[in-house]
């Protein structure tokens, strides 16, 4: 049997074992009664909790409570040997399989988290939204608001934009993800064609990339952001074939010389009109 103790209640000293409630096996055993006697184990030891106040703590052979521990509160009054059972309980132990504590929805909810049919409150002091002012009479005012990004009850305000800049800058389609890293230093998004600039206080910053045959099509991007299928990376050449000089010309009429062989009738002799004689 071990003993330790523990402050006194409205002291800060610690308190010692009562004697007589540490002995009191059996009696804080009594106290278990309820249980089936398989599922209460070997005596570990005794805590004090105050002035003649003793726990003893028991194995728990319970199926699913690994570490817990049995815990009966023995107590006995001033110069009294009779000790008498305050409680009986299951407390877990240092080594004792528990569930997680429990945390807020708005703590443990997650980026994706959110499905199909799924509704995500927001509170009303959202720290990345603002009002946006879009209470107007004029059909002039409502049309420049909606090109300026306003006509709309909240904003994103300077934190939320500022919190979303970073975030996306910092992902997987900024400048340290790894297909950037491996692209060539001049395939960057804000010089390929199929880089759609955003509007508003980001557009010096990020866009959209609108190649279908890239990994981050249809996704926010940072404009020093690479990959290999940039518009420019490498552009297919067209292959020009040299001109040859012409070998027959059908065009042209070309003179060619011919030379007679020499024949029977004597070249001074006058020209006959249908052949020889």
């Amino acid at each position: 049997m071990t003993a330790s103790t523990a402050p006194a209640r409205g002291s800060g000293r610690a308190a010692k074992p009562d004697q007589v409630c540490a002995d009191a096996v059996e009696v804080a055993r009594l106290g278990l009664d309820a249980v089936d006697p398989d599922h209460v184990g070997e005596h570990l030891g005794v805590v004090a909790e105050g002035e003649r106040l003793v726990t003893h703590f028991f194995a728990c052979g319970l199926p699913g409570y690994r570490g817990w521990r049995w815990a009966v509160t023995v107590t006995r009054i001033s110069r009294s040997k009779q000790v008498t059972i305050c409680e009986a309980t299951l407390l877990p132990g240092p080594d004792a399989l528990r569930a997680p504590e429990w945390v807020p929805w708005q703590e443990r909810l997650q980026p994706g988290d959110l499905g199909v049919g799924d509704l995500l409150p927001t509170p009303p002091d959202d720290p990345r939204l603002a009002p946006g002012y879009a209470q107007s009479d004029d059909p002039a005012i409502d049309e420049t608001n909606r090109e300026i990004g306003l006509g709309r009850v909240r904003v994103m305000s300077r934190e939320g934009r500022l919190d979303a800049a970073q975030r996306w800058y910092d992902g997987e389609r900024g400048p340290n993800a790894p297909i950037s890293v491996a692209a060539p230093a001049s395939a960057r998004c804000s010089s390929c064609g199929f880089y759609l600039q955003l509007a508003g206080s980001l557009r010096q910053a990020f866009g959209v990339c609108g190649n279908e045959y890239a990994p981050d099509d249809a996704q926010v991007v940072s404009a020093d952001h690479g990959c290999g299928a940039h518009s420019e990376v490498l552009v297919e050449q067209v292959q020009t074939v040299d001109e040859l000089p012409t070998v027959f010309d059908d065009s042209e009429v070309e003179s060619v010389s011919v030379s007679r062989a020499h024949g029977s009738v004597d070249e001074a002799e006058p020209a006959e009109p249908y052949g020889h004689g």
